[in-house]
């Protein structure tokens, strides 16, 4: 969370001609040893500022960050357009690490500040930017600060590494299981019967989309307390952990400054562990549901080397829940269909009706008034077709002009091919030799 910690207006120097002082303080977490929360820092600098009858007390700023990088600072970033403003002369902070972890970073900021006539004095260090040697203690201190931050972490990796041989998690938060004091998973069992009911519902043919209504219908909550879907249903039974096993160090950190959550495709080695803790799922189950997995995937993955991109993906909206409408071949032929009516079923989005694509190509040469559907013209000239209700369609133009159509059904006989037709014929033809034995 981040945060700004007491403003003031600002008042004109010209007038009071004191130094307009403001401070900065970042905070992490179990690691600022001199001053132990948020609230005392700002008491600190608020004393110290208002202290000096040369000052001029203009806020204190504070972020609670991970990093050290100034991108993910909000109240930072706030900071810097008050001094580019020219609301602010000194930028008091407790050190180089609080103000930046990166000797770049740092000096491309003071060197800003500089520009606009803005001192920044690091407490620890007693530097001031604007001194003569400002800036070359700042990039030895800088060095220094960034080398520290980068031996923590290489620190941290290797304990970390050292448990995952260990079979050992260093942080975990997962249906079904918490993490001991020795970082061994122990089983929840309320939690675990939710697990089984995930992978037995799959076993026995459900889809993840429909195992994830089921979840939802029954009030049973994600263990952040949010609903289910289908890609959390495949987190969850794609998850060795369940069957008593460890595949560690799936992602790593890109680097000790950004710390960005990569995954790890064979950079760094994984660490497989088996029988390290009680499992939730048995090892032939939790394989079986694997195998499902993977031939549904070979079943139902398209070649994107062959995919078309449709005119209609991503202009047709039903204005019942709001989701896009997606290309979708039935045995009565190709449709659109609302996507949340596709993936939930009707109970979640009761006004929704498939529409036969050659309906909605006829009804949209009809209301461009072309002989024969063009691309080209359909996506110069509207913008979006909404849903509004059952036969209804409601087309945006690009200028902001709407006309609204209705489409009619398809009788029984216009939905069936000539191919469909002539597999029930066969059929037929073959419940009367077996009749006439």
């Amino acid at each position: 969370m981040e945060r700004i910690v007491e403003r003031v207006q600002f008042p004109d120097a010209q007038k009071v001609k004191l130094l307009r002082t403001a401070a900065y303080a970042r905070v992490s977490s179990g690691k600022d040893t001199m001053l132990h929360s948020l609230s005392a820092q700002v008491s600190y600098y608020n004393n110290l500022i208002q202290s000096n009858p040369e000052w001029l007390f203009c806020g204190v700023y504070a972020d609670e960050a991970l990093t050290g990088t100034k991108d993910n600072r909000e109240n930072f970033q706030k900071l810097l357009s008050e001094c580019r403003a020219g609301h602010i002369d000194l930028i008091i902070t407790k050190s180089i690490s609080r103000f930046a972890r990166n000797t770049v970073t740092l000096l491309e900021t003071v060197r800003e500040l500089k520009g606009l006539g803005v001192d920044v004095w690091f407490e620890e260090q007693n530097v001031h930017s604007l001194s003569s040697d400002g800036e070359l203690m700042l990039t030895i201190l800088a060095s220094y600060a960034q080398e520290e931050s980068y031996s923590a972490s290489e620190n941290k990796k290797w304990q970390i590494r050292r448990d995952f041989e260990q079979g050992k998690v260093s942080s975990i938060t997962m249906l079904g299981y918490k993490r001991n004091r020795n970082g061994v998973l122990e089983i929840i069992p309320e939690e675990a019967e939710i697990v089984k009911l995930i992978f037995n519902s799959y076993l026995s043919g459900m889809g993840k989309q429909a195992i994830a209504n089921m979840l939802n219908e029954m009030h049973i909550p994600t263990k952040f307390e949010n609903k289910w879907s289908g890609d959390a249903i495949k987190r969850i039974i794609t998850n060795e952990k369940y069957c008593g096993e460890l595949m560690l160090q799936k992602f790593y950190s890109e680097n000790h400054l950004t710390k960005r959550k990569m995954v790890n495709t064979g950079k760094l080695r994984k660490f497989h562990v088996e029988e390290v803790h009680e499992p939730i799922i048995e090892k032939t189950v939790f394989d079986a549901v694997q195998k499902r997995l993977q031939e549904n995937q070979e079943k139902f993955t398209t070649d994107k080397s062959t995919a078309v991109a449709y005119p209609f993906t991503g202009k047709i909206q039903c204005q019942c829940c709001g989701k896009n409408y997606r290309r979708k071949t039935t045995p009565t032929g190709i449709v659109w269909c609302c996507a949340t009516y596709n993936t939930r079923g009707k109970k979640y989005c009761p006004k929704s009706k498939m529409i036969p694509e050659n309906t909605l190509i006829s009804v949209t040469c009809e209301i461009l008034g072309i002989p024969e559907f063009d691309a080209e013209i359909f996506e110069s000239q509207i913008e979006k077709i909404l849903v509004p209700e059952p036969n209804k369609l409601t087309f945006i133009f690009t200028d902001g002009q709407q006309i609204s159509a209705h489409w009619q059904d398809r009788s029984r006989s216009e939905s069936w091919t000539d191919e469909m037709r002539a597999k029930v014929g066969e059929q037929s033809r073959k419940r009367g030799k077996s009749c006439q034995k």
